[in-house]
């Protein structure tokens, strides 16, 4: 497989990246990748969406005198600006310049998960996304006392609930399983005590804040510390821990690279990222120009958003429009925002399962043949496996046809030209099929030559290697 096609996918989401990577080289493309600013900006969609505390109450109060028509359409409207938000992120996505900083930002957000569905404050969701973005390419430190410190997190993980002398464990928990030590690092002391220190953290104006009255200022044993601690303190505790550096390395590693990298590589890295003082950005750098020379293709399952932007970017479906693609996602069990539970998606062969491979195919089959994604026939197609007659509402808008680039030449030129940049290795079974398709006398001259090849294409991804990177 080409290597720039291969790490275009895997910094991005398509193969969108693969001549600058050709033309510039890794390191200068990371270091263009790294400059990439952070907007700051609200979206539109947010506007009319509660922000303040105040205007928080000031709903609750609609709500509770509402009729229940009122209630119902408050709730679907809160209901459509989480789905823009979910659009405006795939945005993002497709049209970023260099898409690593959003790559990384969904690491992130599948690192530190706090769900709208458990959340219920679009705005709260947005702001904790925003962080993780700011952070992308920052500290991770830093970024664990942030994200610590918003109200998603202590709404998600019920800090809310956490007040002296009823204490709830659940942040403190997953600060140290989930978020940064990993099981058999820390003790359910630890965990009791952390939640002691992190006792009256909950909602604020602009992010979480102490309340006093909720407070426990109790001298507290945290691995190893004793003291009065709160929630900047016990982080740092938590970073002078010598196995500190290992779950997010083996994170980073299995989002971009491998879905089982090797424990050598994962305490490699991971030294370097403790030398770094935990900066994402040199670990990056050191990651992937490193891995860059190993012949790792295959090495990972691509998840739904590599799956399905791919799709896009090879056959230039510039009209697609995001909400297409966000319902694609849901059905792949991959709803941005709502991960399943705080452990996240689980990635690798969950991603592969009979049903997600099965709606895969049918989503490839629709984009090739000019259709929309759609869900009502996947799950027709999935039970029955019946052809529904292509309705024109579900024609893809497009101001010009299925555009797909290849190479003339005969027909084994053109095989390998797509399946360089497609599939990381070709099988002798795989190219007899795909000669059986486009024939040793196939003529690129042909009036329906892009059609032909069209078929070929589709032919590709659906096999198997084609799923993975």
């Amino acid at each position: 497989m080409n290597q720039s096609a291969l790490w275009s996918l895997r910094l991005g989401f398509s193969n969108k990246e693969n001549s600058r990577i050709a033309q510039k080289g890794l390191r200068p493309f990371l270091e263009d990748s790294f400059k990439v600013s952070f907007d700051n900006t609200i979206p539109d969609f947010l506007k009319d969406s509660p922000k303040t505390i105040e205007e928080l109450k000031q709903l609750r109060l609609l709500f509770k005198n509402a009729s229940e028509e009122d209630k119902k359409e408050a709730r679907q409207k809160e209901n459509q600006t989480a789905q823009a938000m979910k659009q405006w992120w795939i945005d993002r996505m497709i049209d970023a310049e260099y898409p690593l900083q959003e790559k990384m930002t969904l690491l992130l957000h599948n690192h530190f998960v706090s769900t709208y569905q458990k959340v219920k404050v679009n705005y709260w969701v947005f702001q904790h996304n925003q962080i993780l973005r700011k952070n992308a390419f920052g500290n991770f430190k830093t970024l664990t006392k942030e994200i610590l410190k918003t109200n998603a997190m202590v709404r998600y993980l019920d800090n809310t609930d956490n007040k002296r002398g009823k204490i709830n464990e659940n942040l403190s928990r997953e600060l140290l399983e989930l978020f940064t030590l990993g099981i058999g690092n820390y003790s359910e002391d630890d965990v009791k005590n952390g939640a002691k220190g992190l006792a009256g953290l909950n909602l604020g104006e602009e992010g979480a804040q102490y309340r006093s009255v909720f407070e426990d200022n109790s001298v507290i044993t945290y691995l190893g510390k004793t003291g009065v601690f709160k929630v900047d303190e016990l982080v740092d505790i938590i970073f002078e821990q010598k196995n500190i550096p290992y779950l997010m390395t083996r994170k980073i590693l299995e989002w971009f690279i491998y879905d089982n990298p090797k424990e050598e590589l994962v305490r490699y890295y991971g030294d370097y990222f403790r030398e770094m003082n935990f900066e994402f950005q040199p670990l990056l750098l050191k990651i992937f120009t490193e891995e860059f020379d190993k012949n790792t293709a295959g090495s990972k399952i691509k998840n739904p958003l590599e799956y399905s932007l791919q799709l896009l970017d090879e056959l230039q479906l510039e009209n697609v429009k995001s909400n297409v693609i966000v319902n694609f996602l849901k059905q792949q069990s991959m709803d941005l925002f709502n991960q399943p539970n705080v452990k996240g998606w689980e990635g690798g062969k969950s991603w592969l399962t009979t049903q997600i491979y099965l709606q895969r195919a049918i989503v490839a089959d629709a984009y090739c043949q000019g259709r929309l994604y759609n869900r009502q026939k996947t799950e027709r197609d999935m039970e029955d496996n019946m052809e529904e007659k292509t309705n024109q509402k579900n024609k893809i808008p497009k101001d010009k046809p299925i555009a797909l680039n290849w190479q003339k030449g005969t027909n084994k030129v053109i095989i390998k030209g797509l399946t360089d940049r497609l599939l990381f290795g070709v099988s002798p079974e795989a190219q007899k099929d795909f000669e059986t398709v486009l024939k040793y006398d196939f003529d690129p001259n042909a009036p329906n030559a892009d059609q032909v090849v069209l078929r070929l294409f589709n032919t590709i991804i659906k096999e198997p290697e084609f799923q993975l990177i």
